[in-house]
Formats: C-alpha cells, structure tokens, sequence
C-alpha cells in the first residue's frame, strides 16, 4: 500500500487549525490527523514543518477547454464574450484532439494553483467531443464533475434550443460513470430558463435527475435577471432542489436568496468574471446571509487566471465593500467587517465539494475521506512570516506559486513546487499548436 506521512504541519481541517500535527495516508484515504505519528520504513516521509496543510481547492464553475484560448477576453463585456465563443465561432472550432489538449491544460492549471476539484462546464459538438473532454480530465488526474453540456454551434439566446443530445448524456453515463468509486463523476451543464424553453429546461432537469447528476445553469444574471423570475418559478414548480447548482445569479429578487437557501441548491459566485463583464454584482453575501450553499468559481480563463486565491480575495473585498456602503450611506463607519476570512475559505473548500455531493469524500481533512490535499509553503516574501494566521494568508495574500505539494486521492500531482506530470514541454507544444489552429479556422471562417 503506498503510505506517506506528512509531518509537523499547520493543518486546516473542519476545524480550521491544528498546529503541529501529522496527517497519514494510506492509498488514496487519510487514516488518522495528531500529533507525533510514527511512520515504518516503507511510508514516505514529507516535511511540513512550518507550512500550511489544508484541503484542495474545489471550482465549482469552470469552462476548462477555453485554456487554449486564454487572455483574448480580457476587455470583453458579456456580450462580446457571447459573441466570441458561441454563434459557431470560437466555441465550434476545437477537433476532438483540440478539446482533449484543452481539458489536459485548462485541468493541469488547476491543479498547480491546488484546485483538486473542478465542475467542467462544458461546450460539445459531438459525442467524440464529449469522450476527447472526459479523458483530458481523466489523464490529468484531477477530481471533476463532467458538467456534459451543449453546442456553442447555434444562438445560446435561442430560447427554443435545448440540449442536443440527451440520449448521449445517457450514453456518457452509461460508458463513463456507472461507479462512483472514482475521480470523475456525471453532471449536466444545462441551460436553464432563461435561456431555452421553460419546457426544455424542466426536461433538462429532469434528465439529470434521471441520471443521478449535478444540474449546472447560469441563472438569474445581466439586464434580463430582475425580470423573469426564473428561481420563483423553478420553487413554485417543485424543482429548486439541492441538485440544482445556480450560477451567477446577481439581479434576482431579494426573497429568492431565501428560496435558494430553503432548498439546499448551490449558488457557485465567480466574482471577478461578475464584475468585469457585467453580470451584476457578487452575490455571496446576499445568499450567505440566509446561511445558503455558497461556492466560488473561476468561470472563463479567457479573461482571468485560473486559480482560486485571486477569486477569494474577490469575492471577500466585494461583499466586504457591499455591506460598508450600507453603514456609511447611514452617516456611520463600518466597526466590524460582515464576513471573514473562513467564511471564504469555507466557500472554497467545504461548501464547494458539498455543492458537487463529493462532501463524503473531499472538502475537508478528516480520517476516512480521500486525501485531496495541498501544502502551501509560506517562506515567500508575500507570506513570511505567517504570524499564526494560516487562514488569512491563504486568502489573503498566497499565491499558486505557494503551493508546494498537490495530492488527489492520495496521489502527488505536484512536488516541490512542480507539477509532476510527464513530457510537459512536448505538451507545451501541442497545446501552442493547437491554439494557433483554432484561431487559423476562426480567421477563415470570418473571410468566407
């Protein structure tokens, strides 16, 4: 059994801080956390005198095949985004190679940033689509919910087009995901009732539910939100339920929050994407308030990097200035911010893998869960000294050059600072080629 003990670590667990203990692991499970383990000849010993220990990130919104389109939106509103991706531009032009490049780099950047777990909130053409995506994942060793969703091909704001293929959701089930003994499991990325027929998106949910999957949506975001009353309707008609994951979902009414609350359904906030490109304001604390499932995303990595500390950091200082305008529109000064550090790395962490029902498995460090871990080194100019305050530096002011070790299920992805996955200047390669085809057909495509 591959055994590995790391030693004398600042842990972050349930409980947030445990100085100076040990965390065993046996296979892919943590078998005990305290003080003064002692480990055989045959268990791997890892220094952690000094650092941070603490359970890997979980992104519960993420496009992850744009990696190969990175940095084009970093001026787009959500308009243009729409415009650029979907339409049958950008979106339609990766080959079932491009789409495997693209879930082999977009899920290898997570995991150097320590993001463990990822929804991938995905774009198909094809079933050879679908499989290309799936097994980028799989050979990047990533934990993911495989979010099957629909072509970038026709409108997304065609209201009458749903997803164009159940029956090879069922068949990506069926071939993919009968265990659940695994890293990757089955969702759906749907899109909901704004943006298709309030009976497609009702069979939408349906089939997710038929098929024991997460139903990903945006929702409830940008000029239209206010208006359609979308979370009302999905709770008068008995489908806000806590398999429901909402994303975005800035400009609904204030007593939906509650709605969304009462019925155990996620809310992922990807702040920083929110503010940019005019979706609306974060809506963490106006959930979290009603003590809701919030979680928090990346979302697009065309127009933002693809780690989670820049995403906590914005989701904290937004709400903090949300809640402080309150106060000093009343003629007084803020004494005491409304929502912390933990709050935040809550979100990250624990209500993330809860959101994606892999709470029995991740989120936290605990005997019997799988070991999805991470070990940020704080010895950095931006981190030392740390000043017995783990919590706020990870949120606060780490980095994903930090992050010194990354193990999912047990096994290193990241040592000493470096992922170990094998040929990764080939890669480099094949990805750098892939990009410069996928603009070549986008430029072709706008001659004829």
């Amino acid at each position: 059994m591959n055994k590995k003990i790391i030693k004398n670590g600042t842990v972050l667990d349930r409980h947030f801080i445990r100085s100076k203990s040990d965390i065993l692991i046996e296979g892919k499970y943590i078998k005990a956390i305290q003080p003064d383990l002692t480990a055989d000849s045959e268990t791997e010993t890892i220094d952690a005198e000094g650092k941070v220990v603490m359970p890997g990130f979980v992104d519960s919104h993420r496009h992850v095949w744009e990696s190969l389109i990175r940095h084009i939106g970093t001026d787009w509103s959500l308009p243009q985004y729409l415009e650029n991706i979907y339409y049958g531009n950008l979106g339609s032009m990766l080959t079932t190679e491009d789409m495997y490049l693209a879930n082999l780099w977009g899920s290898l950047e997570a995991l150097d940033a320590g993001v463990t777990t990822v929804l991938d909130y995905s774009m198909l053409e094809t079933p050879e689509h679908a499989d290309a995506a799936i097994n980028g994942l799989r050979e990047a060793g990533i934990r993911a919910i495989f979010a099957h969703g629909v072509s970038g091909r026709g409108e997304y704001w065609n209201r009458e087009s749903r997803l164009r293929h159940p029956e090879d959701s069922r068949r990506v089930k069926k071939e993919y995901f009968q265990s659940s003994d695994q890293l990757l499991t089955m969702g759906l990325a749907i899109r909901g009732p704004e943006f298709s027929a309030w009976e497609t998106a009702v069979d939408d949910i349906k089939l997710a539910r038929e098929l024991d999957a997460i139903a990903s949506m945006h929702i409830g975001f940008g000029s239209w939100g206010p208006h359609d009353r979308s979370i009302s309707r999905l709770h008068d008609a008995g489908l806000l339920r806590e398999d429901l994951n909402l994303v975005h979902v800035n400009r609904i009414q204030p007593y939906e929050y509650k709605l969304i609350a009462e019925s155990g359904a996620s809310l992922s906030v990807t702040p920083e994407i929110e503010m940019m490109m005019g979706h609306g304001y974060p809506a963490t604390g106006r959930l979290h308030e009603h003590n809701g499932l919030v979680t928090l995303g990346v979302d697009v990595v065309v127009s933002t990097a693809g780690d989670m500390f820049s995403q906590m950091k914005f989701a904290l200082q937004a709400e903090r200035a949300r809640q402080n305008e309150i106060i000093l529109d009343k003629g007084d000064m803020p004494m005491e911010l409304g929502i912390t550090t933990k709050d935040v790395l809550t979100f990250a962490t624990q209500n993330g893998a809860k959101a994606l029902h892999l709470d029995h498995k991740v989120g936290t460090l605990e005997p019997g869960k799988e070991a999805d871990i991470i070990i940020i080194d704080p010895s950095s100019t931006n981190l030392h000294p740390l000043n017995n305050q783990p919590v706020g530096a990870v949120v606060q002011s780490a980095r994903p050059e930090d992050v010194e070790f990354v193990f999912v299920a047990g096994k290193a992805l990241k040592r000493d600072g470096k992922l170990v996955y094998g040929e990764q200047k080939r890669l480099r390669e094949q990805v750098e080629a892939a990009s410069e085809r996928i603009f070549q057909r986008q430029r072709e495509a706008v001659k004829k």
